[in-house]
């Protein structure tokens, strides 16, 4: 049949092969039955019909071109996800994130013991049994890690077509499933919804990442006549005076300005040093100290120029200098507290106070351009990419493994984005990426990586399910689903107390399944779920991409 198509080669072929599996993928995976789709899973099994078709009409592709655009579209999928989660990976671990991430841990972990228990129980081939672990849990870029991880083992072509298979045979139970977990931990828990959203909104607003602020009324007549900068903790030490009342005149309190009794300062900054400032100043006042009718003002501030970006806030001297004050930093949701060691970072918001001309004066300084944020760096892109590959190429040695591990074109890219990410910038490279264009690059990088897998197998899917294991193997997916999500989630819910619409976006995140988290997100208009989400889905998609390549090093 290749006569049909003389003017191509195998290259055009393979361009046309994948385009057409991008598109007739996505919008496969657009089609919902109540609300579930298969989403850009769809790419995947475009991709299986075409390859199965092009092997009986005769047609080839070419191998190495295949091998680029998978390994590419994998590592630019990666490394998007690491610039995205970057910034709050490592926050995601403090406080509150410990106890989210330690359950989807547990989830990640459980199955990841049900998939070797699979494996020495039913003999699983190892690189059919990676892939279905990745499909169970709907995690493409944990199949990109085993694909990689057994060509670097050197095995054969089949060995490396096997992940593939299995994964396309788990996928459509693992998104299935986590919505059946959900439902089960409802109705068997009798949850109300509406209760557990008002809750969960009380238990936010006393924990508000919102920085406090106080008016405090001067009582402290030992303070009487010193200058603010002697006074105990008002300055480096996490609470900001933006605002002082002296009489009927609002003026903006320097270190060498006289606080006299009577003074009313506006503080902002953590609840308990407002407390402990209160306790030295005086007492709590409901003074208005609005900027309103005077010559002073407050303006947010975005910091978009990159000599500002990384310098701390002592050593740009913008009070010195303009006689401004700066009394919060916006940074990814969260508002911090400004201090002299603050150090700023491309994309901050800062709450600036002082005179018109002075605040106008400061935006100069900072930038303030919005439009910045909407520019993708690609020197710093590219830059990031080669360091990934460079790391996932060192060979690692860790007592107890057989050989070293690799961190490979999975793992490498995503370490180093997640590190860039936090990094923000260095030198001229900048790696703060507009949502939307790192949603772009990263679904442009999944629907290449995809489109091959399912080309390269799609001429044995068929046969694998219809006369080869393929029954016995969706039994093993629904296992590596069910069992970690059941066990954790009511052990979660029942002992643990979680709060159930967080307890979805924790499920959801262990899974990295979009998919769920909008089954999630349509129980409530509550934003638990998408918090619990954002939460824990750096580090599980982390575990997603190491486990499979320990898996493959220490069984096969």
């Amino acid at each position: 049949m290749t006569e049909l198509f003389p003017p191509l080669n195998e290259v055009a072929l393979t361009v046309i092969a994948i385009s057409i599996s991008g598109a007739l993928g996505l919008l496969l995976g657009r089609q919902q039955i109540r609300g579930v789709g298969l989403g850009i899973g769809g790419v995947l099994f475009a991709g299986i019909a075409i390859g199965d078709l092009s092997a009986r009409l005769g047609l080839h592709f070419s191998a190495e071109m295949m091998e680029f655009v998978r390994e590419f579209g994998l590592i630019l999928f990666v490394f998007t996800i690491g610039i995205q989660v970057g910034p709050g990976f490592f926050a995601s671990l403090r406080k509150s994130g410990m106890q989210l991430n330690l359950a989807a841990a547990c989830i990640v972990a459980l199955g990841v013991l049900i998939t070797v228990a699979i494996h020495f129980v039913f003999g699983v081939p190892v690189p059919a049994l990676v892939g279905l672990m990745s499909g169970a849990v709907t995690n493409t870029p944990g199949l990109g890690a085993a694909t990689q991880a057994l060509t670097d083992m050197g095995a054969g072509a089949d060995a490396v077509a096997q992940p593939s298979l299995g994964y396309a045979v788990a996928y459509p139970f693992g998104i299935l499933g986590i919505l059946l977990t959900m439902l089960l931990v409802r109705f068997a828990t009798r949850v109300d919804v509406p209760a557990e959203a008002a809750a969960y909104d009380a238990a936010r607003r006393k924990g508000a990442s919102a920085l406090p602020s106080m008016n405090i009324l001067v009582r402290n007549e030992n303070l009487d006549g010193l200058t603010a900068g002697k006074v105990p903790g008002l300055f480096d030490e996490g609470v900001v005076a933006s605002r002082m009342k002296k009489g009927d005149e609002l003026l903006l309190p320097l270190p060498e300005t006289v606080v006299n009794v009577g003074d009313v300062l506006h503080l902002v900054g953590p609840k308990d040093k407002l407390e402990g400032m209160r306790i030295i100043l005086g007492e709590r006042t409901d003074t208005d100290l609005t900027t309103k009718g005077t010559h002073m003002t407050w303006s947010r501030v975005l910091v978009t120029d990159r000599k500002v970006a990384g310098h701390r806030l002592r050593s740009l001297s913008l009070q010195e200098t303009h006689g401004v004050t700066v009394s919060r930093i916006l940074r990814a949701g969260v508002e911090l507290p400004a201090q002299a060691d603050s150090t700023l970072e491309f994309g901050d918001i800062v709450t600036v106070v002082g005179s018109t001309e002075s605040v106008q004066a400061v935006r100069g300084v900072l930038g303030d351009e919005s439009k910045r944020l909407d520019e993708v760096d690609f020197p710093g892109l590219f830059v990031g990419i080669a360091l990934g590959v460079l790391l996932g190429s060192l060979p690692l040695a860790i007592p107890g493994l057989p050989a070293p591990l690799k961190l490979g074109l999975a793992g490498g890219p995503l370490v180093v984005a997640i590190l860039l990410g936090r990094l923000g910038h260095w030198g001229p490279f900048m790696w703060v990426m507009p949502p939307v264009a790192n949603h772009a690059l990263r679904e442009f990088g999944i629907i290449l990586f995809l489109a091959v897998v399912g080309l390269k197998a799609g001429d044995q899917f068929l046969e694998t399910l219809l006369h080869g294991d393929g029954v016995s193997w969706v039994a093993y997916g629904v296992l590596i689903t069910l069992i970690p999500l059941v066990v954790v989630g009511f052990v979660a819910r029942i002992f643990f107390n979680f709060n159930y619409l967080t307890l979805c976006g924790v499920l959801s995140g262990s899974m990295t399944d979009p998919p769920a988290l909008a089954f999630a997100n349509a129980q409530s208009a509550s934003p638990a779920s998408s918090i619990a989400y954002a939460t824990v889905y750096p580090l599980v998609m982390g575990l997603r991409i190491f486990a499979p390549q320990l898996i493959v090093l220490l069984l096969l």
